[in-house]
């Protein structure tokens, strides 16, 4: 299987990890909110679509701020 290159590792990543995060997460609140009740697949689908446009731009754009954070808290030796 071929690799992407280096340089797509954050933006892969941000991709990965919004589609989990906003998946869970939406999934946990649409449960608290309404239960799991007829029509429950669809309002998930909706809240995890809404969350996931938000979710990716903004991991794009904090994860490389994190990844800096965690470097400078977390010793690399």
């Amino acid at each position: 299987m071929a690799r992407l290159k280096r340089r797509y590792y954050t933006l892969v990543f941000a991709l990965f990890m919004s589609l989990f995060m906003s998946a869970l997460m939406s999934g946990v609140i649409t449960v608290m909110n309404t239960g799991i009740t007829e029509g429950f697949l669809t309002r998930w689908f909706h809240a995890w679509l809404v969350a996931w446009v938000i979710a990716f731009p903004l991991i794009s754009i904090i994860a490389p701020v994190a990844h800096r954070i965690t470097r400078r808290l977390v010793e690399t030796d």
